[in-house]
């Protein structure tokens, strides 16, 4: 029930983004898309890509194991860093996260040329955090679902990865602007 709640609410936000990318930009809801694909083929072209899941959820594990593509239309790539460890991580358990993410669409080779956005560095920015799998509410919708997924196959909090995310699994308030980014995540369970 939730997942396709949250389906219905990405189609609808989607609808409604499509009406406002196509009426500011000139540029069809296509041909953004279309773009977006071309700059997450740009920065993969550079990395070593799998397109499985390994059976044995055994990840290779480091700065040079490969992108995962961990859903099934390409919208979401997992780098992991770490693993993670503890106990699994629950439905509706809060989690808190600290992030680093790159724009896509400027990446021409090299992420030291990108300037990123994030709470990573800034210890004196709140910490962000949502509700694992509970897209009903706001705080956990807003951030949208890829930053969710390496969770999902991980299964551990203290976890690090890298994350392509494509637009439609990005941020709620900034899927009209059709742009990949990569983060750079840590997850962390709760301290209450």
């Amino acid at each position: 029930m939730l997942k396709t709640t949250r389906h219905i609410y990405l189609l609808i936000i989607s609808a409604i983004s499509l009406l406002a990318v196509s009426c500011e930009s000139g540029r069809s809801y296509a041909e953004l898309l279309q773009t977006e694909n071309q700059a997450v083929n740009r920065f993969l072209a550079d990395q070593k890509v799998v397109a499985d899941i390994p059976a044995d959820s055994v990840f290779e594990v480091g700065p040079d194991a490969p992108y995962y593509q961990i859903d099934s239309e390409g919208n979401v790539y997992m780098q992991v860093l770490a693993v993670g460890s503890g106990d699994d991580v629950k439905d509706d358990q809060l989690v808190y996260f600290r992030f680093l993410r790159y724009n896509l669409n400027f990446y021409s080779g090299s992420l030291a040329a990108l300037t990123p956005e994030g709470n990573e560095n800034d210890l004196t920015q709140a910490p962000t955090s949502f509700r694992y799998q509970n897209f009903t509410l706001p705080s956990s919708s807003e951030w949208g679902s890829g930053l969710q997924l390496p969770l999902t196959f991980l299964k551990k909090l203290n976890c690090e990865v890298n994350v392509v995310v494509k637009s439609q699994y990005g941020w709620s308030s900034e899927i009209s602007y059709v742009q990949p980014y990569l983060y750079h995540v840590r997850y962390y369970p709760s301290r209450i």
